[in-house]
């Protein structure tokens, strides 16, 4: 994608469909006038004099415990430097939709248009009674220190300017860990510090209270060593001056165990790697590119122990690690500050979190076999789903402890649980499922290339390195909407079967097709003229090993798509049908819905084959399956035979695979609600457990479902995940937008990937 098309992306994105990233939702009814007057006037007068009587109700309330301020004025934005408060905007909407996807936290972001330190100060104070946290962003050295100190002294609820203390904490929890690997004690080793502004400063203040010596840190700025020498330095960088002999990086680095880089991109050269300490430890945290190059500083040191700010590296030392975790835990004790002991409790939790084996989800996220504690991985993955459940307590207890706290949690399990709970509606699986198409980007090709949207999702998941497309159509209408988007990549695989130029190609697939379904009333005749048809080109292609998965039905109906895939590929060894399930972004989580596309009224064996199926789609995407097996009956309340079926396959499931966690028959209702099924039927295996699975009695009620959901709900919808084939073979429904298009296609990449890896598996066992 050119500069001038991302630009044009980025922009629709912040545009479109409406202005911004955020908004206001109600929480409460708003339906009746009986609603209303609640909400405002009579009703609002009852809180407001209970508030009156005790400020604290105001927690009690109000969203305030449940809501922080992002402010800034936008002097010192991502590197784009001082370019004011309406510019800044975007960046500071960008973090409130961080901190509630990541941690349940409502934000309303302000812009602050001054300056001046006193005005800053006094604007914050003057609005805090809103707001149960402050998160201070974007504002300029050394300025950001003073704002920072007085408003912790001067106001009764936490604050932090993250870009001080979250790449501390996120940096010191990956800095223990590194240090226990390389066999080395903080108090002892050599510390290179490059950058001398408020995320340097923070950083050294924080690897001091681990235990760092002050005259073991050397600390650089722009204009080379912090020396004692050193005329109008400022008190933050003065803190950190040496008295040692030295004055340009390259000899601050012979010797030094570690460095810590927040300057800017390639100021670190191999010979300077060289002349490290046994093992050393480099954080490379300039953005976007490190101050050496990781595949190069790799090379040079087959010793180090490496961590950057980029995502497609190991050891990423990401800020959102840290900061949406560390207000969740001060909110939900009401901290008064976010103090040192509750940064130190995040950085021990961080640590020890990496330390710990890995779930599946996690594995399956970044395409590891195991991520274990080791070198490349020092520090917890963002995607962890661990982060919620471990770093908020820490947080929590350490607010308690150091008596920083006005409410107190006395049952930690529950505490946990509710912190689960909260994630529900996060959709970390769509992040999850892209991050692991990117691990190992398979060859998709697109039955419908010369279709303006099916051509817009192959240039989002080629630029995103989420699959390497083959689009199929003329070559003159894909070459001249591509020219249109600006999808200019020359490495693009184009392909018109309808071509003469492919007509050595067709022959080769024509011949194999009539191989297999002579005996069928196919004529070779009649098989060259089917290779001429796009889908079953794109199936021959899957066949022969020339593309790894296929993606169709953008603007045919199912059925007419399904047929060339039935026939050409057919079933997986085992399968004995194939069925589709749809994955729902629900606010409770992840729903799969089967069977969404293709068995019209399946019998209770089919039905019990659904689910196994289903299960192992879920297992793909690093998840348990907890299944209901829906009815409008419970548990044998009707003996109409399509209740009766469907109790007939669960007896089927119970008896032959006990293992799985699936019930039924049962309402929906009571499937979805633990408390309602606890009650009546606290003999279900799903008591206790968070249903992730529907499977449907029939394909009326899980398709008017599934796009009831999707519409009224405005729920997001991947699929119909195609299961039971022997290839990678995915069909969208008529019309689907480019953005189903683009996670039907990483779930075709992940498919793929799952598919090598078991025959992979297979002929090793042989």
């Amino acid at each position: 994608m050119s500069k001038q098309s991302k630009r044009r992306e980025a922009l629709i994105y912040h545009a479109k469909p409406t202005p911004g990233k955020i908004k206001v939702v109600p929480t409460k009814k708003y339906a009746t006038q009986r609603d209303l007057s609640l909400a405002y006037s009579p009703g609002v007068a009852e809180p407001c004099l209970e508030i009156e009587k005790d400020i604290n109700n105001v927690y009690k309330y109000t969203a305030k415990g449940n809501l922080v301020a992002v402010i800034s004025n936008g002097t010192a934005v991502l590197g784009l430097g001082n370019i004011g408060p309406e510019a800044g905007k975007p960046v500071m909407e960008g973090k409130g939709l961080l901190f509630k996807i990541f941690a349940d936290i409502d934000v309303f972001d302000i812009e602050v248009g001054t300056e001046n330190v006193e005005e800053f100060i006094q604007t914050v104070k003057n609005i805090s009674p809103t707001f149960g946290g402050i998160n201070l962003e974007d504002i300029k050295a050394p300025e950001a220190f003073e704002i920072e100190k007085r408003l912790k002294e001067e106001l009764d609820i936490p604050v932090m300017h993250d870009d001080q203390h979250g790449t501390a904490i996120i940096s010191a929890a990956a800095l223990l860990n590194a240090l226990e690997l390389a066999k080395k004690k903080i108090e002892k080793v050599k510390i290179v510090v490059n950058g001398a502004g408020a995320a340097a400063i923070s950083c050294t203040r924080l690897y001091q209270a681990c235990g760092a010596k002050r005259e073991n840190v050397v600390m650089l700025d722009s204009k080379g060593v912090i020396r004692n020498d050193r005329e109008n330095l400022s008190d933050e960088k003065a803190e950190f001056s040496t008295a040692r002999n030295i004055n340009t990086l390259e000899e601050a680095m012979k010797g030094a165990d570690v460095f810590i880089g927040l300057s800017k991109a390639d100021v670190v050269t191999p010979e300077m790697l060289k002349a490290m300490a046994k093992n050393p430890i480099v954080f490379a945290m300039a953005n976007p590119n490190p101050e050496i190059d990781y595949h190069k500083a790799i090379a040079t040191r087959k010793d180090i122990i490496m961590a950057t700010g980029r995502s497609d590296h190991p050891n990423q030392v990401n800020n959102v690690l840290g900061f949406p975790y560390i207000f969740r835990g001060a909110l939900d004790v009401r901290a008064t500050k976010i103090n040192e002991a509750m940064k130190m409790a995040a950085v021990r939790a961080l640590a020890k979190l990496a330390k710990e084996p890995v779930p599946e989800q996690v594995n399956i996220a970044y395409g590891e076999t195991r991520l274990t504690f080791g070198r490349d991985y020092i520090i917890p993955k963002p995607f962890d789903p661990r982060l919620i459940a471990e770093v908020p307590p820490a947080v929590a207890k350490a607010a308690m402890e150091s008596g920083v706290a006005k409410e107190h949690i006395t049952d930690w399990e529950k505490y946990k649980d509710s912190l689960l709970e909260r994630m529900g509606s996060d959709n970390k699986i769509v992040r999850l499922l892209m991050n692991r198409a990117k691990m190992d980007p398979k060859r998709v090709v697109f039955a419908e290339g010369d279709q303006l949207s099916v051509l817009k999702a192959a240039q989002i998941v080629h630029d995103e390195g989420i699959a390497k497309p083959i689009l199929l159509g003329r070559r003159e209408t894909i070459k001249r909407l591509m020219a249109e988007i600006e999808f200019d990549s020359a490495d693009v695989t184009i392909i018109d079967p309808k071509s003469e130029k492919e007509d050595g190609r067709k022959n080769k697939y024509a011949k194999v097709y009539w191989q297999q379904r002579k005996r069928r009333g196919v004529t070779y005749y009649a098989a060259q003229r089917l290779m001429r048809e796009r889908n079953y080109f794109a199936a021959m292609m899957v066949n022969e090993g020339d593309a790894d998965a296929l993606i169709s039905g953008y603007s045919r109906n199912y059925p007419s798509v399904v047929k060339p895939m039935l026939e050409l590929i057919g079933l997986a060894k085992g399968a004995t049908r194939v069925a589709t399930t749809n994955i729902m972004m629900t606010k409770r989580g992840p729903m799969f819905l089967s069977d969404t596309s293709i068995n019209i009224d399946p019998t209770a064996k089919d039905l019990a084959k659904i689910a196994q199926m289903t299960s192992k789609v879920i297992k793909m995407f690093g998840m348990e399956a907890v299944m209901a097996m829906i009815s409008y009956s419970n548990f044998g309340s009707s003996n109409n035979e399509r209740a009766s079926k469907v109790r007939e396959a669960v007896a089927f499931l119970h008896r032959h695979y006990p293992d799985m966690i699936v019930d039924g028959e049962l309402q929906t209702d009571f499937a979805l609600n633990d408390e309602m099924l606890r009650e009546r039927f606290p003999f279900s295996k799903l008591v206790g457990r968070k249903v992730n699975a529907l499977i449907f009695p029939n394909l009326d009620s899980a398709n008017i479902t599934y796009k009831l959901l999707k519409e009224l709900n405005e729920a997001e919808s991947i699929g119909p995940i195609m299961m039971g084939m022997r290839k990678p073979v995915h069909i969208l429904q008529l019309g689907a937008s480019v953005d189903e298009i683009v996670n039907m296609t990483a779930v075709a990449v992940v498919d793929a990937q799952y598919k090598e890896k078991w025959e992979q598996e297979k002929g090793a066992a042989k």
